[in-house]
């Protein structure tokens, strides 16, 4: 079992399609009524759906994990690059890299990679 479904209010559906397109490699999968989800090649659903972005926590965010160090770079300099908001300045060490930004609604989001536990 496994988390697989992230649902978000957003102030144009076309525009954060767009962005999670170009940026974290989803699709559009289906629309129901004016909620779109679009889905990425390990099953993630992601529903955006019209309406005012919610408030979240200050703490709220959520994460893509890449594959390794030279992927979070990659995707930091190509978003900022954009002018995409970096929240938090890409950041590593030997056993992880990080950083964070926002999407077009403010959403919070975590881009990092982590050695595996031994």
């Amino acid at each position: 079992m496994r988390l697989n479904h992230l649902h978000l209010h957003v102030a144009s559906v076309d525009r954060a399609a767009d962005f999670y397109q170009r940026y974290f490699a989803f699709t559009r999968h289906v629309t129901h009524g004016e909620v779109q989800f679009l889905r990425d090649a390990a099953g993630m659903d992601l529903a955006l759906a019209p309406g005012e972005p919610d408030a979240m926590p200050p703490w709220f965010h959520f994460g893509f994990r890449l594959d390794d160090a030279q992927a979070v770079r990659t995707l930091h300099d190509r978003l900022a690059a954009d002018g995409v908001a970096i929240a938090e300045p890409f950041e590593r060490d030997e056993h992880s890299a990080a950083f964070r930004c926002r999407d077009p609604d403010g959403h919070l989001i975590e881009v990092y990679w982590e050695t595996q536990p031994h």
